[in-house]
């Protein structure tokens, strides 16, 4: 019964956070963010795997979606974290309101978007973060792994 229930909660919270996102739906390529999406590149993957001996790196995971309006104000700074600190942070968007992205949502027990998570070299989580996070708090986290 409480699986059941949990189950339940698990899937119905996802419409309860839509009410304080927007909702409307715009073409997808209109709002595309300017950094890497569901997983990335597969070539800046490799090279960051090439540089992982050389430096400490952070996988820096966004989940929201490209509708709702925090997380809009997100794509900025993912984008300027993923220019400054090139090479040491991976920069990851999933968008938890797609039928692609709501795995990640499910993997990650989101409970609001945005959600940032901060995973380490060897990839295990060491920060999570809920809501708009200024690219200063943000640099704070990042420099825990020794990001520079």
């Amino acid at each position: 019964m409480r699986t059941e229930i949990r189950t339940a909660i698990y899937f119905l919270m996802p419409v309860f956070l839509a009410a304080g996102c927007s909702s409307q739906k715009n073409e997808q390529s209109k709002n595309t963010p300017p950094f890497s999406i569901a997983g990335g590149d597969t070539e800046k993957s490799a090279a960051l795997a090439e540089t992982e001996a050389e430096k400490p790196w952070v996988t820096f995971i966004e989940l929201g979606s490209v509708n709702c309006i925090p997380c809009k104000m997100m794509q900025p700074v993912m984008k300027e974290i993923e220019e400054e600190y090139a090479g040491q942070v991976q920069v990851v968007f999933y968008d938890v309101w797609t039928q692609a992205g709501k795995p990640y949502a499910e993997q990650y027990r989101i409970r609001a978007i945005p959600t940032q998570i901060f995973l380490d070299s060897e990839g295990k989580e060491y920060s999570r973060h809920e809501g708009y996070f200024p690219k200063e708090e943000l640099v704070k986290v990042l420099k825990q792994k020794g990001v520079k």
